[in-house]
């Protein structure tokens, strides 16, 4: 999990990149994001997270321009959104969920195809290009049609074009959903290595270890509303506490002792979940006296922290 150090403390006292105050955005009957408000500053990494329909992408939409919002008050590098869209598309670069590439191209004239949105010329482009390519390990399939590669090489090239005009922020939406481990690791190991230059990053996830190791800060969003908002290790600390202990099949006995205990927890009936600040003594005396079933102790997690807020149940 990422800590605070000495940078982290004076990026949050420069300008912010982006600021959203009471955002919303309707659909019909639908509030998809009901006045969300957060701020992002220069070179950190900010993290939305959020079951399906939460309002993530809705969000992110109109931060790059794509999909007007309702009312509120929305600035990116210090611009209104609503009359400086043209500015601000130039300075930013998005990866969308979606694979959207040119199937009949090769990966490199995807690249310099997509270059002529930001009248880049030919040559620069060719060599950004290039340059892209081998950062993200493709450049031995620069010849090879869109089609041909891999889900995790399609992600991969997405996130290069997303790069190509040199952006001060970048908006991610979802960018390793459906790969594999290896895939995902590449993935966030670039990101990490653009952060580290100075690139700020808009990252919506359901995937709560990449939202560990890449945010500095996030919020969890619920229905269109912001939940909570902060450090990964102050969230955990503040709803769940340092340890977990899970009990299988939970006898009489041990719930009646969590009560009289007053011990934070949740009970799914086959499964109790201690939430604990220190766990090894508890821990010996539920294995010992009460877990028959299967226990296991175990550090809580930021997974612990978004189930507790949104739910348990799936959904569609």
């Amino acid at each position: 999990m990422k800590s605070t150090n000495k940078s982290d403390t004076e990026n949050l006292t420069a300008n912010p990149i982006i600021e959203a105050r009471n955002l919303r955005k309707v659909f019909g009957d639908l509030v998809a994001v009901d006045n969300v408000s957060f701020t992002v500053f220069p070179g950190e990494c900010f993290g939305i997270l959020g079951p399906n329909g939460a309002g993530k992408t809705s969000t992110i939409r109109m931060i790059y321009g794509f999909s007007p919002m309702a009312s509120g008050i929305l600035e990116v590098f210090g611009l209104d959104v609503t009359k400086n869209a043209r500015a601000i598309k130039s300075r930013i670069g998005v990866c969308q969920q979606e694979n959207n590439l040119d199937p009949d191209l090769t990966v490199q004239q995807n690249l310099e195809i997509f270059a002529r949105y930001f009248n880049i010329p030919t040559k620069t482009a060719r060599i950004q290009a290039q340059n892209l390519l081998k950062f993200i390990a493709l450049d031995h399939r620069k010849d090879t049609r869109a089609m041909e590669l891999s889900g995790g090489m399609m992600r991969r090239l997405v996130l290069a074009r997303a790069l190509l005009n040199k952006p001060e922020l970048l908006i991610l939406d979802e960018p390793t959903t459906g790969l594999d481990p290896q895939s995902r690791h590449q993935v966030w190991e670039r990101l990490e290595e653009l952060q580290a230059k100075g690139l700020s990053i808009l990252l919506t996830t359901h995937n709560m270890e990449e939202a560990s190791r890449l945010c500095d800060r996030l919020i969890i969003m619920d229905h269109g509303r912001v939940l909570v908002e902060g450090k990964t290790l102050d969230l955990i600390r503040q709803y769940i506490g340092h340890d977990i202990i899970e009990v299988v099949e939970p006898g009489h006995t041990l719930r009646a002792f969590v009560q009289s205990r007053n011990l934070k927890h949740e009970d799914l009936g086959h499964r109790l979940i201690i939430y604990v600040e220190d766990g090894n003594s508890l821990y010996h005396e539920i294995s010992k006296d009460y877990c028959k079933g299967g226990c296991i102790m175990r550090m809580a997690t930021l997974e612990d922290v978004f189930l507790k807020l949104t739910g348990r149940e799936l959904r569609e």
